[in-house]
Formats: structure tokens, sequence, C-alpha cells
């Protein structure tokens, strides 16, 4: 890239419309910044866009910004940008967008923007100060609302508008969770005014998102600008979450040994990326409702081998969702019991639950009222202008001037089974945009249930800079801010910030500015006059007695879904050795002619295993039909046994274990459905007449594909319970398909035949083994020793009889007699003698050889059914608390 200014920047300096001495990096900026939007605060150049405002002087947190990284820096903006992208990547960042358009668990790739959005140490104190006091009301109010009631019988907050919200939850009345902390973690969204003030736009109290996002912005924005972060002395943010949870832990009924779980709605969540990496920072178990379980008022967590106590619960499920005995019955996210555990002040929930009707804007114009009762003391941040229509005098003189205001909903969408009160929410809606007889419909709305309807005065928030190809472009951003309990009654502001960008230039007159609607992220960096904190969240070097009885939890579901995990790459795997050999067969036998023992085999296992349908002809009758319909079958992901099915089902599980596997790990199963779709969907669209061959070239790349996987599993994993239980259902699966495959060949003499012995070992993946053993020996002894018996082959029945049994018996340890009375049911190769079983039977079969081996999968079957009867629903006899 050249070193020379942009070709703008010359005609700037001779016009002295820039000052010689400004630096060549701020020049750079100021040369490259378009023109802002009128009316509206420009951040980089620090004052209010007006037409002939004075584009020389950049604002001086900017110009020290630009300044620090120098020339070099400026030039290598794009390659940083790409940089941003291709980490964002790497780490797997996505935020998933519920569309009408498109599928509810679509995901798209975290939108970061490269530059920062700077905030000065001149002005942080009064935002710190304003956000803390929020804080502190909004607490205060809970308190008082769900306790006296004092604003309420003074008018001072509108009945109608707390009690009839959905989200004042009536079980809540009279509770006081402990220490009298309803909120643990406040977020608060302000914008800039055209005046350079700060006001705030809304909050978020049930169970605000955007912490575990912000950490994920500064890691990749910090090792960005690392000049410019040390020169512009950006505060740290890692005490603020330390402070969340000690403060956790002060309120805890088991104090510094409390047990503290992240819930989660689940990997469809929109914001499940962040939970696990925010579960991961704090070093917190990730866990969804299911794993959790109240007996006796107390909170336990269902684990691999029992129950164990948990003491503070960090919630992201809505509050509606958490307790389907009191709120709403329909819910499978949260756990029955939970809201009479709280009463009993058995558990910590962070936030307590009620605290969603706090973000109605329709609240707003009451708050200064509201502090000064409170708090005695007036609001520091003021608040956008709203008036609730549930006033009539309200309405009754602002509907006259509907068109000056947005609309937005008052209480959000809800079917009232928790409330009682039923409710419809809409999208905000800038009424100036409509149409005059749209505009009429609304007021017409508006009329028929003005409690329902806010209107608030239209936002103009400031610009900050994006870079976009070689240019500074303006973009509308607003700040969310989270203020954290200590605890003990003081809140601490966390020194940065999630800012939300818009994605398009005249996005300054969009009132939403929402992830969900395409707007991206910008890390937000504080400037700080004093020390720079230096804490870290790193844990305190551990002893010897420390990790005298360490062991990581497994949750009853990670459990599950690592067995599953095992079940469906072994599943895959198997499901596409057998349709690549059944094509191979196929093709041969259109020139050579397969063997009819070879057919039926073929027919015998695609059935069994869902490659083709019950209504499909064999290939004995109709080779064609039943090859095109094999293939048709291979992408058909609503078949519960097809090669794109085991694949999503794959992707599925590895979803759900999301903080159990590396990223490399998950990279491979989230590629593997994505790129056996797109190759396939290719072959079929092909105008070829001839797929065969394209589709034996996709399986054999999903094929070397689920090898990596099957590689990450076996190489890459701590050899904890949760990996043996992947391999025992590994085991499981793969002792089913062999033995039944073994089974149906000498069922129907395949061994005889020189084309069914080749099928043999190939459905075993033992060819080239048996060459270099056996040579061209095409006799049972030799087979069955290599496929039964040899347990240095991982393919052989008795490897994997052998290697389920040792692994399940560890696994199941800590319950040694129900472990020793399941292994006596499982199958032993000793049990399988060689001479017996290779030598036919008075018929010319193979009658015990079969039999042994069709109880093989009945004994492998019986075992899955036992360990998640045992281990994944915690069903026994007696319940097992293992920790309290």
């Amino acid at each position: 890239m050249s070193t020379n200014l942009p070709p703008s920047s010359e005609p700037l300096r001779q016009s002295s419309l820039l000052p010689d001495d400004l630096p060549q990096p701020a020049l750079l900026a100021a040369a490259a910044a378009l023109q802002g939007t009128e009316g509206h605060y420009d951040e980089l150049h620090g004052r209010l866009n007006a037409p002939g405002a004075p584009r020389t002087t950049l604002a001086p947190l900017w110009r020290d910004f630009f300044d620090a990284s120098g020339t070099a820096g400026w030039q290598d903006l794009g390659t940083r940008a790409q940089r941003v992208q291709r980490r964002v990547q790497e780490d797997g960042a996505t935020y998933n967008i519920y569309s009408a358009e498109g599928p509810k668990d679509a995901s798209r790739q975290w939108p970061l923007e490269l530059l920062p959005v700077l905030i000065g140490a001149d002005e942080w104190p009064m935002i710190e100060a304003g956000v803390a006091q929020r804080a502190r009301l909004l607490n205060a109010t809970l308190a008082d609302v769900y306790g006296e009631r004092r604003l309420l019988d003074e008018g001072l907050l509108p009945p109608s508008l707390v009690l009839g919200h959905p989200q004042y939850l009536r079980p809540m009345h009279g509770v006081r969770p402990r220490g009298g902390v309803h909120l643990h973690v406040c977020a608060f969204d302000l914008s800039r005014g055209p005046d350079g003030g700060w006001w705030v736009l809304g909050q978020r109290c049930q169970a605000p998102s955007g912490l575990g996002y912000l950490l994920e912005n500064r890691l990749i924005i910090a090792q960005q600008f690392p000049e410019a972060f040390r020169h512009l002395r950006v505060q740290r943010v890692a005490s603020s979450f330390q402070t969340l949870l000690q403060g956790l832990l002060r309120l805890s009924p088991a104090g510094e040994r409390s047990r503290v779980v992240l819930l989660t709605p689940g990997p469809h969540n929109e914001t499940y990326f962040e939970q696990v990496f925010l579960a991961r920072y704090l070093g917190l178990t990730l866990v969804e409702g299911s794993d959790l379980t109240v007996r006796n008022n107390r909170l336990y967590l269902k684990t691999l081998h029992g129950l164990e106590r948990v003491h503070v619960l960090l919630r992201r499920v809505d509050d509606d969702y958490l307790d389907p005995l009191e709120l709403r019955p329909d819910s499978a996210l949260g756990v029955p019991g939970l809201l009479q555990a709280l009463r009993a002040g058995e558990v910590v929930v962070a936030n307590a639950p009620g605290a969603g009707w706090l973000e109605s804007p329709g609240l707003a114009a009451f708050w200064p009222a509201v502090c000064e009762k409170l708090l005695g003391e007036p609001l520091r941040l003021p608040a956008t202008t709203s008036w609730w229509c549930g006033e009539e005098a309200v309405w009754t003189e602002l509907a006259p001037r509907l068109a000056e205001f947005v609309v937005a909903p008052t209480f959000p969408s809800n079917s009232g089974l928790a409330s009682g009160t039923p409710t419809s929410g809409f999208a905000p809606l800038v009424a100036a945009a409509l149409a005059p007889g749209a505009r009429q419909t609304l007021q017409g709305r508006i009329e028929a249930d003005p409690a329902a309807h806010t209107l608030q005065a239209r936002v103009r928030p400031s610009e900050t800079p994006v870079w976009r190809d070689g240019a500074l472009e303006p973009r509308a951003a607003v700040l969310r801010l989270f203020a954290i309990s200590d605890g003990a009654g003081g809140w601490r502001v966390l020194p940065g910030g999630l800012a939300r960008v818009s994605h398009r230039r005249d996005g300054a007159h969009d009132p939403w500015l929402s992830m969900q609607r395409g707007s991206a992220s910008a890390d937000t960096w504080v400037q700080t006059e004093g020390e720079i904190d230096t804490t870290s969240l790193l844990p305190k070097p551990l002893t010897a007695a420390d990790l005298a009885g360490w062991h990581r939890t497994v949750t009853s579901r990670s459990a599950e879904n690592l067995f599953w995990l095992g079940r469906y790459t072994e599943r895959a795997e198997n499901t596409v050795r057998l349709a690549r050999l059944t094509l191979e067969s196929l093709t041969g036998s259109f020139i050579h002619g397969a063997s009819p023992s070879v057919l039926r085999v073929l027919d015998s296992l695609a059935r069994r295993h869902g490659l083709v349908g019950p209504g499909v002809p064999s290939p004995e009758q109709s080779l064609r039909v039943f090859e095109r319909s094999l293939v048709y079958a291979l992408g058909d992901d609503e078949s519960s046994t097809s090669v794109a099915f085991n694949l999503k089902a794959l992707r599925g599980c590895a979803q759900a274990l999301r903080e159990r596997l590396s990223q490399e790990h998950w990279t491979l199963i989230h590629d593997v459905g994505d790129q056996f779709r797109e190759h396939y969907e290719q072959v079929m669209q092909s105008p070829a007449n001839e797929p065969l061959a394209d589709a034996l070239a996709v399986l054999a790349r999903v094929t070397t594909h689920l090898a990596a996987i099957t590689g990450a599993q076996t190489d890459r994993m701590t050899r904890d319970d949760g990996w043996r239980l992947l391999s025992v259902g590994r085991q499981i699966e793969r002792l089913d398909f062999l033995a039944n495959a073994l089974a149906t060949a000498f069922e129907n003499g395949l061994h005889k035949r020189d084309d069914g012995f080749a099928l043999l070992l190939g459905l075993f993946d033992s060819t080239i083994t048996y060459r270099a053993q056996f040579q061209a020996r095409r006799e049972v002894p030799p087979l069955l020793h290599l496929l039964v018996h040899d347990t240095d082959n991982p393919r052989s029945l008795g490897w994997v009889a052998r290697t389920m049994r040792e692994r399940f018996v560890k696994l199941a340890r800590h319950e040694p007699l129900w472990a020793h009375e399941l292994a006596q049911t499982l199958p032993r190769p000793e049990d399988w003698p060689l001479d017996l079983m290779s030598a036919p039977d008075d018929a010319g079969g193979h009658g015990p050889l079969v039999a042994a081996l069709r109880d093989c999968s009945v004994q492998a079957l019986a075992l899955s059914d036992a360990l998640g009867r045992r281990l994944f629903s915690h069903v026994g006899a007696v319940d097992r608390a293992v920790w309290q």
C-alpha cells in the first residue's frame, strides 16, 4: 500500500482546511472521514454535525488513537479488519437470528467492527455515577413493589402499569432474596444526544445479555491496536467480573464453597455462544433446566454420578420460563420448584425473578419522582422523553401530534400463562414513516388499547466512525453498559461496554439498533486517569490437597449428549462406509454381475440401516431403481437413518457440548454437514445421467472428514468420565453394526464367494490388515480370527466388546454392584471359541456363530437402555446425593 496521503488529502492541505502541524495519521483520518448526519453528534470530530461544520480537527481521543498507531497503523487498517473477521470465525462467535423467512435456529457470524467506541476519562465518572444510581434505584423499586408497595399506594407508579404488566410475578410478592439483592447484573442502553450529553434509552433487568460478547470484542480488538490501548490508558474489565462472582458468593448459603452454575435456554438461543464463552471465562458449569432438580427446597445438579448441590444460579432464561409449577406450565427451560427453593433461601438466583416489568418504556416518565422518594436524590442521567398512553390526559393531548413520535409497546408479547394478563407486543414504529392511512390505523389501535402503547421522542444517537473500504463512515451507535452488584449493597459499573452500531449509513433514523435487525457490535474503551486495574480472573494456585479429589463435573445432559455424540459419530461412519461399499458393488454388478448372495446382503443391510425405503425394489429386481433410490436418500435429513440426518444429529449433539469441545473439534463437526449438503446438492443438480460416481466422491470426502473427527475424539479429549461415555456410545454402535453385518453375511453364505469375502472385510474396514496377515487366503478361521477374536484389531468384535466392558466398568465405578451385574451380561470374546464358531453345523451353516452375533446386538442395545435409565434420567431405586 502506498504511504502517500489519499487523493482527497492534498486539496485539503492546499486549501488550508487542515493545519500543517496535524500528525500524519490524524491527517489521514480526517481526509478519509465522510460527512455525518445533520443534527447528530459526531464522535470522530467531537461536535454536532451541522452544515458547514469544520472537518479539520479530530476529537482529542480520536486524534490520540490514530496518532498512537502511527501512519503504518493507519495503512494497516484494512488488514486488521480482515484479521478481526478471521478471529471471529476461528472463535466460532455467532449470533442466532430468528426470522420468519428462514430457519428458527439460523445463525450468522458475530458482526464486529474494527474501530472501538471511545469514552474519555473526563466524562466517564458522570456516566458511571448515573448508571450506578439507576441500578440502586431499580433494586430499591423491586424491594418496595414486592414488599411494602409504598410507590403504588402513593401513586408514584401507576398500579395498572405495574400490576397489569405480564412480567410482574405475583408468586414473588413478599419474597426477600438473600441480602435483599434482587438484581445482580443490570444493563443500560445509553446514547449521546445532539448536545453531547448522555441519555438512557432503556434497561434490561431479567437476564441481560452482552457480557460474553463484550469479552469477545475486547480480546479481539485490543490485540489489533495494542499501542493505542496502552497510550489511551484503557481501563481493564476483569475486576468487574470478579466483583460479580464475589458478590454471588457473598450472598450464597454456602459462602466460598458454593457451586455456581449458569442456566442457559440451550443451543438455539440467539446468544448461546456468549453463554458458553462466559461460563468458560468465569469457570462456571453451563446447565440447562433439565440438568437441575429441586429436592426438599434445595437445588441440585444432576451429574453422571449423582446429585450435587447448587447454591447460586446465574440465569439467562426469562422469568416466565423459570418454574413450570408456578409460572408457565408449558416451559421446558426451567426447574420445577425453583421459586420455592428461592423463597426458602436455599439458592441465590441472579437476577431474582420478577424484574421484567422494569424494562417497560411506559415507566420512563415516573423515574425522577421515584428516585427522589426512594433514594432522596435527583436522577443523574436523564431518560428519553416518553409518555404512557394509559394516562388519558396524556393521550388526549398528544394524539394530534402522533407523527412526531416513535410508538413503542408498553408490554412485551405474552400469552398470559404466567401473569394471567395476555398482551400483544409489536416492533417500535416511527409514526412519521407511515403512510397517512397506516398512521390513522395505528391511531385507532392506540385508542382501542391506550395502556399497551407508549410514545417516545425521536432519538438522534451520536455517530461513531467505522472502517469501510478506506473510508471512515459515520454510523449511529447505542452503548450498553453493565452495573454489577457486590452483594453488600454497592454497585460497580463495568468500565467498558457493548456498542451496537447501525449496519447502514442512514441508521441514525433507526430507533432500534437491534442485533436482530442486522446491527453490528463494537468494543467500548473507557479511558482512565488513575491506576489501570491489573486484576486477573486466573484462579489461585492449587495445592496437592486441592487436587487429591479433583474431577470435572459431567452433568447428566452433557453425559447423554456425549454418549450420543459417540454413537452418531460411529453411526455416520458406518452408514457412509455401507453406502460406499453398496454403490461400488452395484457399479461392479453393472459390469461383471454381482452374485445373488452379495445383492441380498446389501439389500438387507441397506434396509436395516435406512439407506433405502421399504417400498424400493431389491437390487435383484431392479438394480437401477435401487441405486438411484439409495443416492437420493443420502441427502434426506428428515429420515432418521440417512447420512444427512446422522450428520445433522452429530452437529446437534456437538452444539449442546460447545463448552466441552475444542474449537477445532467443533469446526470439524460443523463443517462436515455443511460440506456434505453443498456437494450433495451439486450432484443432484448435475445434468449428468450418471450421478453414482459423483456421489461416491462426496461420500469419500465425508469419510475423510469423519476420520478427522474420530481423531479429535480419540487424541484431543481428556479421558474423563464424559469421554468414557462417548467411547462406550461408539462401541455400542460399532458392536451392533458389525455383529449384525457378520451375522447377515454368514446367513447368506457370503464367506463362500470371493466378492462376498471382500465385502465382509470392507464392512469391517479390515481389508489391508487381512491381506497383510493372510495374503490371498479365503478361509473362515483366519476371517473369524481377525473379525471376531483379534484384540489388536479395533474393528474386531473381541476388541470392541472388551473395550466397551472396560470403559463401562470404570465409568460406573461409583456403583460397583450395578456395574458388576450389568457387566456380566456383556459379551466376552472367550465365549466364542474359534474352532466351534468356524466349523459348519449339520445343516452346512454356522448357526451357533449367527446366534452369538445376534445376541451381541441385543446386549449392546440393552446396555444403552440401562445407561439411559441410570445415568441420564436418574430413575434408579434411590436418589444419590454425592456432594452437599
